[in-house]
């Protein structure tokens, strides 16, 4: 029986993959590593075709020659978008060549014939929406955040008015805007809204943002989910004015992150969550209220997890590797 072969799409230092495929390494999987923003100046692809269908796929480097059909499992880690080719001089021309290699790439990917985690691009591109998502988490029983989703600067206020001021706000879709000033990179990540901030509510009318009401936190809840296994950490947030509002303000050196049981009905809620959208790897985020209400914010179909399994022994890249592994 040939071994199993898994394809990892990620670009360059990812700790993540390097982990992973390590154990995949060690437990016999033949592993390749392709970043499609390496595509078409290192790698060049060959779909071939006869009359009765299609032969082969074929990645090749000048180096190496991977055969497509032969690849049990994919991996959707941190893939960047195929570049255009640095000897096309036409900006126009360039930008079209980058379009048709990122169309290419994602039509192949669509149609390998084997098992993708966390799920076809299609799919888990699809799950990332928040609107959909908050949708689905309230027909399926959690309980979320009063939210207003808009372009809309009276809209806007009349929801702060409501909550007496007392809510954040956060992208609609991504978290950061590449570029800025200097190349620089900012995130935006949840933030509450000051008096200060009222004064720009006309910037609205640019893009759309998530208000949600404040909740009350006891605890966050990072609940990632491999298949059907569920590794749910707690991240006492509160115990840092850093991290009170959005503990992706990373301040693991004073906020403890404990292994946590999730009560049995909404365990199954995540599971049924996670089915719907059609994901096998995503990790939900939850507050606990003080009253031990479980509140649903998002799933990230392709979230990080190696800080929570360092600071809980979650073995959540063991679980990856063995999700990986059955697609063998």
């Amino acid at each position: 029986m040939p071994s199993p072969h898994v394809l990892i799409l990620t670009g360059a230092d990812d700790p993540h993959a390097d982990r992973v495929g390590a154990m995949l390494t060690g437990r016999g999987a033949r592993v390749t590593v392709f970043d499609p923003g390496d595509f078409p100046v290192t790698w060049r692809v060959d779909l071939t075709y006869a009359a009765d269908g299609l032969l082969r796929r074929v990645l090749r480097d000048g180096k190496r020659e991977i055969a497509l059909d032969t690849v049990t499992a994919v991996w959707w880690r941190r893939p960047t978008p195929p570049a255009p080719h640095p000897e096309i001089a036409d900006p126009a021309v360039a930008a079209h060549a980058g379009k048709e290699c990122q169309s290419l790439l994602g039509d192949l990917w669509e149609h390998l014939p084997c098992p993708q985690l966390p799920a076809r691009e299609s799919v888990w591109r699809r799950s990332g929406q928040k609107a959909s998502q908050l949708a689905l988490a309230a027909e399926l029983g959690f309980a979320i955040p009063e939210t207003l989703i808009t372009t809309d600067p009276e809209s806007f206020l009349d929801f702060h008015e409501r909550h007496e001021g007392r809510i954040i706000t956060k992208s609609f879709h991504i978290p950061f805007i590449e570029g800025v000033g200097d190349g620089l990179t900012v995130t935006r990540l949840s933030d509450p809204v000051s008096p200060r901030d009222l004064a720009y509510a006309d910037g609205l009318r640019f893009c759309p943002m998530i208000v949600q009401e404040q909740v009350p936190k006891r605890l966050e809840l990072r609940v990632t989910i491999v298949g059907r296994r569920i590794f749910a950490a707690e991240i006492h947030s509160q115990v840092s004015n850093r991290s009170s509002v959005d503990w992706r303000r990373y301040d693991t050196r004073v906020t403890p992150h404990r292994p946590h049981r999730l009560p049995d009905e909404v365990a199954a809620r995540c599971l049924a969550l996670m089915e719907r959208l059609g994901l096998e790897y995503g990790a939900i985020d939850l507050i606990l209220t003080p009253d031990d209400r479980h509140v649903f914010l998002e799933v990230n179909p392709n979230a990080q997890w190696l800080w929570v399994e360092y600071l809980t022994g979650l073995p959540i890249s063991e679980a990856v590797c063995d999700h990986l592994l059955q697609g063998a």
